[in-house]
């Protein structure tokens, strides 16, 4: 894999000092520590920005990652700490993560569009029989059934919420039967402060988000659904806007299968998967806030960073 581009670098220089002066500013938000003992050599503001680089360079191996950054980053890292140290402190970061993804979506001028898509994805974690048995995983992870792909898989469900143009709004980690319309409730509830800022929000889904009352709690919330008609119905407004719009949610998901490597995290543990999940999340992320920054032609374009 090719050394780092210039590109590259000033993201991970942008996203640094945003990061730096964002934690400066809330401390809270860094993972606790003791007033008395080690500093870690490697700050939490350069521990996210290695992150993010991982997830767009697509190195998911946790020994190969440390060597190539070892060798091709020392400009921007001086000290680079071992495989488990790494994880650990990325482990640690999960919430931190997840709040800078908010903050960087924020920032970003398309945070207020009045359209989302929603939709969900399977996050494979394992395969064969003998596997499944083993992880920690198991219990939360399970079979399930990706439609799109007519294919079983055991894992995981990442339900996601997203403008237009593919920035994450919200998102969550489920079981992969979870019933994708319960979770949309549970999660626009667990957010109020997205609702109550945009009143006569548009929900853009696929066909299997469709009993009434399902849409009755929707429009409680202030909310609107256009998704497509299902056999027997009535013809639904909006139905010549939605096929253009329904490719939209496939390519998001295909960014994230195709080229943050969404099902190969490698997670072993709950807590491993919700890191790696979160940090391909704030990777895109960063990627979509520094291109609205350079006012770049496609912001979740990642083709300059990946190499």
């Amino acid at each position: 894999m090719a050394t780092n581009s210039t590109d590259l670098d000033s993201l991970a220089t942008a996203l640094y000092v945003t990061v730096h002066d964002l934690i400066k500013e809330h401390p809270d938000l860094a993972p606790w520590r003791p007033k008395v003992g080690f500093r870690p050599d490697l700050t939490d503001a350069e521990l996210v920005t290695l992150a993010v680089m991982q997830g767009m360079l697509g190195y998911v191996s946790e020994h190969r990652w440390p060597r190539y950054a070892g060798k091709h980053l020392r400009h921007l890292f001086p000290y680079q700490p071992k495989q488990p140290g790494y994880n650990k402190r990325l482990h640690a970061a999960t919430s931190l993560m997840r709040t800078l993804a908010r903050l960087l979506a924020e920032r970003t001028s398309i945070w207020s569009d009045k359209v989302w898509v929603v939709d969900s994805t399977p996050v494979e974690c394992a395969r064969s029989r003998e596997t499944v048995k083993r992880p920690d995983l198991a219990g939360w992870a399970e079979y399930g059934y990706c439609a799109s792909h007519s294919r079983f898989f055991w894992g995981l469900r990442l339900h996601l919420v997203c403008t237009l143009q593919g920035l994450p709004v919200a998102w969550a980690l489920t079981g992969a039967k979870a019933d994708e319309r319960e979770t949309l409730i549970d999660l626009l509830a667990a957010t109020p402060d997205l609702r109550a800022a945009r009143p006569g929000q548009t929900l853009i889904a696929d066909k299997n988000y469709y009993p009434r009352d399902f849409e009755s709690q929707l429009r409680e919330q202030g909310l609107g659904l256009l998704r497509p008609r299902r056999k027997g119905e009535t013809k639904r407004p909006g139905a010549a806007l939605l096929r253009p719009l329904r490719q939209i949610i496939e390519s998001i998901n295909q960014t994230f299968k195709a080229q943050l490597n969404l099902e190969r995290h490698g997670g072993r543990t709950p807590q491993g998967v919700c890191a790696r999940i979160t940090q391909r999340i704030l990777a895109l992320t960063a990627a979509i806030w520094h291109n609205d920054q350079i006012q770049a032609p496609v912001l979740r374009s990642l083709t300059a960073y990946d190499h």
